[in-house]
């Protein structure tokens, strides 16, 4: 069963949720393609990962890199998954059809851009609709801490974000 998270960046940018994003799919083990809208925007998001904390960096690859089947995480702009990734997270509105082969697809959206937040709802509309996919939408609180607003779906009482 695909697991589709919705995150509601409100008082964070993506690049302040993003590393932590894939440093606990890193530590589940879990490989990951992390999708942007531009080749610029990808390399701009690989510089964060690799220097995103003073003792650590989060492995990944891009193209420019090569050797895909070997990263853990993939940067892209494009709807490739050469890493064999069960989880897709999408930034910066960028937009990718279909779960086949994701255990977990991961949409965070600007809640200031009333068109990220139109195409979320959308997306959640979709997604709810599929047989065997649970969703989840978290936002940010006061204090910035994720609070699960919304669930659908099958399993969708899952508080593992």
């Amino acid at each position: 069963m695909t697991e589709v998270l919705f995150y509601h960046l409100e008082r964070a940018r993506p690049e302040d949720v993003l590393p932590q994003l894939v440093q606990r799919s890193l530590e589940r083990g879990w490989r990951a393609v992390v999708q942007s809208v531009s080749d610029e925007r990808v390399e701009e998001l690989s510089r964060l990962l690799w220097t995103w904390a003073d003792d650590e960096f989060l492995a990944h690859g891009t193209a420019a890199d090569g050797h895909a089947d070997m990263q853990p995480v993939w940067l892209t702009a494009g709807n490739d998954t050469p890493n064999a990734a069960t989880v897709r997270i999408l930034v910066d509105g960028a937009r990718h059809e279909g779960l086949d082969g994701l255990e977990r697809l991961v949409i965070m959206f600007d809640g200031a851009d009333e068109e990220a937040v139109s195409a979320a709802r959308q997306k959640w509309k979709q997604v709810t609709a599929v047989a065997g996919v649970a969703a989840t939408y978290w936002q940010q609180d006061e204090r910035g801490r994720w609070v699960k607003k919304a669930t659908a779906g099958e399993g969708a009482s899952s508080s593992d974000q």
